[in-house]
Formats: C-alpha cells, sequence, structure tokens
C-alpha cells in the first residue's frame, strides 16, 4: 500500500448547460476525462482541485478554474459536502469534497466541444460537454457516484 493515508479538500464546480430550451438534445454538464491505468476505465468528474491551508473552498474554486482553464466563474452557490473513498491507480484516496454549482461567466464556454488543460507539464487532461443521460443510462462513469444526488 502507500504511505500514510491524507485526507484531501477539494472543491469541484459543477456547470450544467442552460435551461433545457436551446438545448434540444438534453442537459449537459461541463466535466473533466479521466483514466485509470489499473483498471482500464475511463471516468468523469467535474472540475476543480486542492483547498490550500488558509484559503476558502470557494476561492479555491475559482482559482483552480482560472489555473485550468483560464475561466471566471459566476452565480456560485454552494451544494454540500461529500466524503469520498476511492481507489485510483491501485492506490487508496480519501477526498472530502465542497461542492458548488457554478456558471461560466463566459458564454464562449457553452459553445466549446472540448478543451485540453494542462495540470502540470506531465498531464494533460480533456475537458468536455457531455448529456448527463449517458451517465444516467450507465454508458460513461462520473465519480464520485453520489454526485447524481446533485444533478
Amino acid at each position: 500500500m502507500n504511505k500514510a493515508g491524507e485526507i484531501r479538500v477539494i472543491a469541484l464546480g459543477l456547470i450544467r448547460d442552460g435551461d433545457g430550451s436551446a438545448n434540444a438534445k438534453g442537459e449537459r454538464i461541463f466535466l473533466s476525462e479521466g483514466y485509470d491505468p489499473v483498471k482500464q476505465e475511463t471516468f468523469y468528474r467535474a472540475l476543480g482541485g486542492g483547498v490550500d491551508f488558509g484559503e476558502t473552498s470557494r476561492a479555491a474554486l475559482e482559482r483552480e478554474f482560472q489555473e485550468e482553464i483560464q475561466a471566471d466563474l459566476t452565480n456560485i452557490k454552494y451544494l454540500g459536502c461529500i466524503e469520498n473513498l476511492f481507489t485510483f491507480n491501485g492506490r487508496q484516496g480519501h477526498e472530502i469534497i465542497q461542492l458548488y454549482q457554478c456558471d461560466f461567466a463566459d458564454s464562449k464556454f457553452y459553445q466549446l466541444e472540448s478543451l485540453v488543460f494542462s495540470e502540470s507539464p506531465h498531464h494533460k487532461h480533456k475537458a468536455l460537454w457531455i448529456d448527463i443521460s449517458r451517465f444516467k443510462s450507465g454508458e460513461l462513469r462520473l465519480v464520485p457516484e453520489v454526485f447524481f444526488e446533485y444533478l
């Protein structure tokens, strides 16, 4: 196993596409695509990242969106706290997720099919809009699963 475990506090932003009127395909959600090489499985989760010591989770959320995709957020609303125990790449993880609902301040983000961003020089990630029905049908995997309670 890995050395002494650590609980990570993260802030994630749940961003949906519009009110459904302009989007006949159904409701979409903006997510980051991940891949677990041990499970050989692709999964999706909301964008965001770690909360630094002395920083509020809301400030962390705004900072992470700026750093990762140069996006400003608006209409930020706290949804709740999720405790997430998981295994990724063969290692146990433990996160406390501060979950926010928010919108992109710039409407250009709603026109994107997808975008690639870097968390570090070695890690490229893809963020994209995905129809919520694809998760509800089981076609795609949304993590953590309790996220469904907020959709």
